[in-house]
């Protein structure tokens, strides 16, 4: 007997892609977030303030970004039921 396709473990390709793809999602806000403060710093004068605040909001926020995707309910792409894993 197979196991239903809700129960079926993705395939690892898939995991790897989708960690692959978080990673590079959080270095590039992390990344948009150190060169916008560094850019904010040579505009206003003020040296290493806004490239630290906009480097630890850019932290803050590729992790919200990557809790929200790990605790949103997956879809299974064949039939639109939803993935108890």
């Amino acid at each position: 007997m197979s196991e239903p396709t809700s129960q079926k473990k993705k395939s690892p390709i898939h995991q790897y892609a989708m960690y692959t793809n978080l990673a590079f999602e959080m270095g590039a806000v992390i990344a948009f977030g150190v060169f916008g403060g560094i850019k904010l710093d040579k505009t206003l004068g003020t040296s290493p303030l806004f490239t630290i605040l906009c480097s630890l909001a850019g932290i803050a926020l590729s992790l919200y970004l990557i809790i929200k995707s790990s605790l949103k309910p997956k879809k299974n792409h064949r039939n639109g039921e939803k993935n108890t894993n």
